[in-house]
C-alpha cells in the first residue's frame, strides 16, 4: 500500500543457466541481463531464457549505436526525396524527405535498421533537426530555380522524441528562417500513435505549430488507436492513408475503409494523401475514392538531390505536353532503397 492506495508491479526476468559452462560469475550476470532486456523488448512482464544468439545481437546493437553516434558527429547522413503527386492532374505537388545513412563501410543503410536505435538513444533529435534544415534549404532552392514549382511542398516526419522536445517550435522557426521557405509549404507529419499517447497535449502542440503557418498531417492513419472524439479537435490539414490499406485495394472491404477515411477527412476540412501506390489500378481506384494526393513506386522511388532536378524538369515540360506523366521520368533518374 502507498498512502492507502494499492500499487501493482510487474517484473521482466532474464535467465542464464549455470550449466552453460561459465567460468566467471560476471559472465552469467551479463547474459542474464541481456535476457532481461530481451524480455522488456518483447512486451515486459515476462521472462526470457538466454541463448548465444542474444549475445551476438547485443554486440551488434552496441556496435550500431557506436557507429550511429559517430555518424552524427561526422554528418554521414543524406536526404532522399519521394515525390507526392496530385492524383487528379498527375503533377508534382511536393516531396517527402527521407533520411539515409551513408555508412563508410556498409554504404547506404536502411532507416529500418537504424531509426529504432536512434529513437531509443535520443539521437533521432539531432538527426531529425539536420534533415529538417537540409530539406527546407533544398526545397526553397528548387522553388527559386523552377518557375513552375513556386508552391512545391515539403513533408518532414517528426519523431516521438522530437515532439517531446520543449524547444520544438524554436527549432522549426530556425529552419524556416534560415531557408526562407514559406511556412505554408512545410508539412509536418506525426504518426497517429504518437499523437494519441497524449491527446490533450497534442491539441495544444498542434495549435502552436499551426500558429507558425506550417501544415500538419497525421501519418499512417488507421493503423493506430485513433479516437474520433479527438480527431475533430486537432487543427490538421492532411490524413495519410497507410500503405497497408492501399496494397489491399482489390477487396471491397478495403475500398470501403479508404472511402470512409476520405469522406471523414473531407467532412473535417482535410485532404488525403495515400502512401505506397505501386500499380495503375491502385492509382485509379484512389482517385475514384476521393484521395487528393499519392506517393509510391508507381511514380518514383525516393531519389537524391541531383535526381530531383530531372523530376522537376520533366514535370515542368507537362506545361508544353500535358500527356507526359511522372511515371515516364522514372527511367531518367537513379533509384534508392525505400522502406
Amino acid at each position: 500500500m502507498l498512502d492507502k492506495n494499492s500499487a501493482f508491479a510487474t517484473a521482466s526476468i532474464g535467465i542464464a543457466l549455470s550449466s552453460s559452462g561459465y567460468d566467471r560469475p560476471e559472465d552469467i550476470l551479463r547474459d542474464a541481463d541481456i535476457a532481461m532486456y530481451r524480455a522488456k523488448e518483447n512486451g515486459k512482464a515476462r521472462y526470457e531464457l538466454f541463448d548465444h544468439g542474444m549475445h551476438a545481437r547485443a554486440v551488434s546493437r552496441l556496435q550500431l549505436e557506436s557507429d550511429l553516434r559517430q555518424a552524427v558527429e561526422d554528418k554521414e547522413f543524406c536526404v532522399y526525396y519521394q515525390p507526392i503527386v496530385s492524383l487528379e492532374t498527375g503533377r508534382l505537388a511536393g516531396f517527402e524527405a527521407l533520411v539515409r545513412w551513408n555508412h563508410p563501410r556498409r554504404g547506404l543503410v536502411s532507416p529500418a535498421d537504424f531509426i529504432p536505435v536512434a529513437e531509443e538513444t535520443g539521437l533521432i533529435v539531432p538527426i531529425g533537426q539536420w534533415v529538417l534544415n537540409e530539406a527546407c534549404a533544398h526545397v526553397r532552392q528548387w522553388q527559386l530555380d523552377s518557375p513552375s514549382h513556386r508552391s512545391l511542398s515539403l513533408s518532414v516526419n517528426l519523431s516521438a522524441r522530437q515532439v517531446a522536445q520543449p524547444d520544438l517550435l524554436d527549432r522549426i522557426k530556425e529552419a524556416l528562417a534560415a531557408s526562407k521557405l514559406n511556412p505554408h509549404c512545410l508539412k509536418l507529419e506525426i504518426t497517429e500513435s504518437v499523437v494519441m499517447e497524449n491527446a490533450e497535449a497534442a491539441v495544444l502542440m498542434f495549435k502552436q505549430l499551426r500558429s507558425l503557418g506550417v501544415q500538419l498531417s497525421i501519418d499512417d492513419f488507421g493503423t493506430g488507436y485513433s479516437s474520433l472524439s479527438y480527431l475533430h479537435r486537432f487543427p490538421l490539414n492532411y490524413l495519410k492513408i497507410d500503405r497497408s490499406f492501399v496494397s489491399r485495394l482489390t477487396t471491397d472491404n478495403d475500398n470501403a475503409i479508404v472511402r470512409t477515411i476520405s469522406t471523414l477527412a473531407r467532412n473535417l476540412g482535410m485532404e488525403v494523401i495515400a502512401e505506397g501506390i505501386e500499380t495503375d489500378e491502385q492509382y485509379q481506384q484512389l482517385k475514384m475514392l476521393g484521395c487528393e494526393y499519392g506517393q509510391g513506386f508507381l511514380f518514383s522511388r525516393p531519389v537524391n538531390n541531383d535526381d530531383v532536378q530531372h523530376l522537376l524538369a520533366h514535370d515542368a515540360r507537362r506545361d508544353l505536353d500535358p500527356d507526359l506523366n511522372l511515371d515516364h521520368a522514372k527511367d531518367d533518374v537513379s533509384v534508392a532503397y525505400s522502406m
